[in-house]
C-alpha cells in the first residue's frame, strides 16, 4: 500500500513539509520580515512628512535650488497661506504624500539645504554677539580703541571715536540706571550706541585680517561667553 505524499514545498532544493518545525520557522521568519518592512516604511514616511514641514521654513533661494517638482512647490506655498488648523493639517498630509514621490537625490538635496540654512543662522547669531561685545568694550574701555584699529585698520577712526564719545555722553547716569532697573525698564540707548554697533558689524563682516586671523581678533577667543547683552541692537 503506497504512502500518501506529504504536502509541502521546496526551499533551496530541500523539501519542507507543511506543519513541520522548519515550515513553522520559515513562516515566522517571513512574517517577521514583512512586519519589519511595514515598520521601516512607516518610519520613512514619517521622516518625509517631517521634512516637508521643515521645508516651510526654508529660504526661497535654497528651496528653488533643490529642483523639487512644481506640484510640491505649489503645495508648500499653499500650506504657508492656510491659517486654519485643520486645513493646514490636511494640506501638510498632502505635502507628505508628494514628498514620498521625490527621488532619493532630491531628499538628500533637501536635507543639505536645511543644514545650510541652519549653519548660516548660527553664524549670523555668533557675528551679532561678537559685534555686541566689541561695541560694549569700545564704550567701556579706552584701550579697546587701539586694539580695534589694529585689527581693523580700514575703519574710519574719526567716525569711530566720535560715536564712542557720543555713546558715552548718552549713557544713563548711575542714578537713572538704578531707577530704570527698579521699574523693570532697560536704560534707553541713544542713536550713537546703535550707530556704533552698525559700524562694528560692517567691519566684522568685511573678511579676514591682514595676517589671516578671524576678523574678530583675539578678543573673540578671550571674551567670556556670558558677557554682552541678550538682545541685538540694530
Amino acid at each position: 500500500m503506497s504512502r500518501k505524499p506529504k504536502k509541502g514545498y521546496f526551499v533551496r532544493g530541500q523539501f519542507v513539509a507543511e506543519g513541520s518545525e522548519m515550515d513553522i520557522a520559515l513562516k515566522a521568519e517571513l512574517k517577521g520580515t514583512h512586519d519589519a518592512s511595514r515598520t521601516d516604511l512607516k518610519r520613512e514616511s514619517d521622516e518625509l512628512q517631517d521634512l516637508g514641514k521643515e521645508l516651510l521654513t526654508l529660504r526661497a533661494d535654497l528651496l528653488n535650488g533643490i529642483g523639487l517638482p512644481d506640484k510640491l512647490i505649489g503645495a508648500l506655498a499653499e500650506a504657508k497661506r492656510i491659517t486654519n488648523f485643520e486645513g493646514k493639517r490636511r494640506q501638510m498630509q498632502f505635502v507628505g504624500k508628494l514628498m514620498r514621490k521625490i527621488t532619493p537625490e532630491q531628499v538628500q538635496d533637501t536635507r543639505t539645504a536645511l543644514t545650510t540654512q541652519r549653519s548660516g543662522s548660527a553664524h549670523e547669531k555668533l557675528a551679532l554677539h561678537l559685534a555686541e561685545q566689541w561695541r560694549d568694550r569700545l564704550i567701556g574701555q579706552d584701550s579697546a580703541q587701539a586694539e580695534w584699529i589694529a585689527y581693523h585698520p580700514g575703519t574710519d577712526i574719526q567716525q569711530l571715536r566720535a560715536l564712542i564719545r557720543q555713546a558715552r555722553k548718552d549713557a544713563a547716569s548711575a542714578h537713572e540706571a538704578a531707577v530704570a532697573e527698579s521699574q523693570g525698564l532697560a536704560p534707553r540707548k541713544g542713536r550713537a550706541y546703535r550707530d556704533l554697533f552698525a559700524l562694528v558689524r560692517v567691519q566684522l563682516a568685511g573678511g579676514a585680517n591682514v595676517d589671516g586671523d578671524d576678523s574678530g581678533g583675539n578678543f573673540a577667543d578671550d571674551m567670556d561667553a556670558g558677557q554682552g547683552e541678550g538682545g541685538h541692537d540694530v
